[in-house]
């Protein structure tokens, strides 16, 4: 899944790179033909399937954008389903970071037998 976002991350910044230089009419046909697709691919296909890559990437993203904002987008998913998205990343990030270390004694079944 690291491997995944990394390429992700590099492949996006190669698309960043080449948009640099693109003037804003290109970007906005660009954008208009990518928002044209959604709704062909909504019609074609049932639901679509999101990795965990796809989530982390759609919901570290689109957090930042208002309520408001986010209803009006074209997105495949609900934005409520982005914002708990999120929230499922912070909490696994805080439960990874706060695991608690046990103190004192091991367990009967961890102690080794004499």
């Amino acid at each position: 899944m690291l491997l995944r976002l990394a390429y992700l991350a590099v492949t996006n910044t190669f698309t960043l790179l080449r948009l640099l230089p693109m003037s804003d009419r290109d970007k906005d046909i660009e954008i208009l033909g990518l928002r044209h697709q959604l709704p062909v691919l909504q019609r074609q296909t049932g639901e679509p399937v999101f990795t965990a890559t796809d989530r982390a990437l759609l919901a570290g993203l689109l957090h930042h954008l208002p309520m408001d904002k986010l209803r009006q987008l074209l997105l495949l998913v609900h934005p409520d389903t982005i914002m708990r998205w999120h929230r499922d990343l912070l909490k696994r990030r805080h439960t990874a970071t706060c695991v608690p270390r046990r103190r004192g004694r091991p367990p009967p079944s961890a102690r080794s037998e004499p």
